[in-house]
């Protein structure tokens, strides 16, 4: 009866670790909030407080898709880094910096002066 039991508390253990093995690599796998996202640049003292990015908007779909006035394709959000892995926004990065704002980041993740905001929700 105990080798049943060191058996059954060994194959236990084994298929946890191969649960754990298969986790996403880069942390939790998530989506943004769907809605439209503008992107903006800090203005001065002396302007308006963020410039507008022209063409610099994109929409948050389902499934992971986001659509942008040249295309659309698809991101990955993995805890709060965003990359855009298809589409015209093909590599461009983010981190999530709260629910509905997101900061460029350069390829080592450095903030970079960039940020989109979500508007109203649709």
């Amino acid at each position: 009866m105990m080798g049943r039991t060191i058996a059954f508390l060994t194959a236990a253990g084994l298929a946890s670790l191969a649960l754990t093995a298969q986790a996403a690599p880069g942390g939790k796998l998530g989506t943004l909030p769907h809605g439209t996202y503008v992107c903006s640049t800090p203005g001065d003292a002396m302007g308006a407080p963020w410039n507008l990015i022209p063409g610099g908007a994109f929409t948050i779909d389902t499934a992971s898709t986001y659509e942008t006035a040249t295309g659309s394709g698809t991101y990955l959000l993995t805890d709060d880094r965003l990359v855009f892995t298809r589409g015209p926004l093909k590599g461009e990065r983010f981190i999530r910096t709260g629910t509905t704002t997101l900061q460029r980041t350069d390829s080592k993740g450095v903030p970079r002066r960039v940020r989109c905001v979500r508007g109203p929700s649709r």
